[in-house]
């Protein structure tokens, strides 16, 4: 069922295929996309509908039960500067689904004045449910601009519920906040893979705050990132056992330059058959690594990329 079809110009379609698997035309499933505030194209499949809020700016995207191998984008563009996006998304995920959503957020700008898209998204998780949730943020144009994405996550898992979420900002993002809050219930699975570069003064805020509240509930969070230039980043986490649970926590993170990077990983069990563990290791690239790989050919400049880039997958 299609509401509208896609008339994108020149800037978002570039935007588009950096953040999301747009081929020019449109997506394969259900989709909207969002490009400086508002809804340019639209498309419900027959197990996926997507509705406009009644109370605030933003979507409503329910997912049948039972819903298997089905993809939903909800890419979001701001194609120039001046733009302040605030959008509201909540996801209603069916029991026993199986499905995959692919967000992420553009944003353009070719002056030093500010630009910011403020994502809050909700996620449902039905009982037996599985969902994997894949955002990347990009950033490009000027190399003076205030670019801003600052997104809100809360998420409910139900019992035996699964729901991995991907994310990725590699730079062109000047100022980023990330406040992620989830509740877990029994047998329930959490993954969350965090991958972040940041480079000049750009400054990136991390924070988990995970409830376990199931007997048997699980969750992994682990994040990956490098800091050059003068760039700073913050990673806080906190995973609170109330049941019987396991929980592990895990920050690597690369200096390079003069970057900066605070990790401060807690743990907090009210339970006695909760099993919390968290780990941190911040450093620079092993000397010998760039040796390595000098001795196959790269100078020193494409050896630190190349290690970066493994390390970032």
């Amino acid at each position: 069922m299609a509401d509208n079809k896609p008339q994108i110009d020149e800037q978002t379609n570039a935007l588009l295929k950096e953040i999301s698997d747009w081929n020019g035309e449109e997506f394969k499933g259900a989709y909207n996309i969002r490009v400086n505030c508002s809804s340019a194209a639209r498309k419900s499949t027959e197990n996926i509908k997507i509705e406009s809020k009644t109370d605030n700016p933003g979507l409503e995207v329910h997912i049948k039960p039972g819903t298997k191998g089905e993809q939903v984008f909800i890419p979001a563009c701001v194609t120039h500067a001046k733009v302040d996006d605030l959008v509201y998304n909540d996801f209603f995920i069916g029991e026993d689904s199986d499905v995959t959503i692919i967000a992420g957020c553009g944003i353009h700008t070719e002056t030093g004045e500010p630009a910011r898209h403020n994502g809050i998204h909700r996620f449902f998780v039905g009982k037996n449910a599985k969902a994997l949730y894949v955002e990347k943020h990009v950033g490009t144009g000027a190399k003076n601009s205030q670019r801003s994405i600052d997104p809100v996550t809360e998420a409910f898992l139900e019992e035996g519920s699964y729901l991995e979420m991907d994310t990725s900002q590699l730079g062109g993002i000047d100022s980023t906040k990330r406040k992620t809050k989830v509740t877990v219930g029994k047998e329930a699975t959490l993954i969350i893979k965090e991958h972040l570069l940041t480079d000049g003064n750009d400054v990136v805020e991390t924070d988990f705050y995970v409830e376990m509240n199931g007997d048997d509930s699980s969750v992994n969070l682990i994040s990956r990132s490098v800091a050059k230039g003068n760039s700073k980043q913050t990673y806080r986490s906190n995973i609170v056992g109330n049941a019987r649970c396991t929980g592990h926590s895990e920050c690597d993170a690369i200096l390079a330059d003069h970057g900066i990077v605070s990790a401060s990983p807690e743990l907090t069990a009210a339970n006695e058959d909760a099993s919390l563990i968290h780990e941190a290791a911040i450093g620079k690239i092993a000397g010998e690594q760039i040796l390595k790989l000098r001795t196959l050919g790269l100078t020193e400049e494409e050896a630190e990329q190349k290690i970066i880039e493994g390390f970032l997958k």
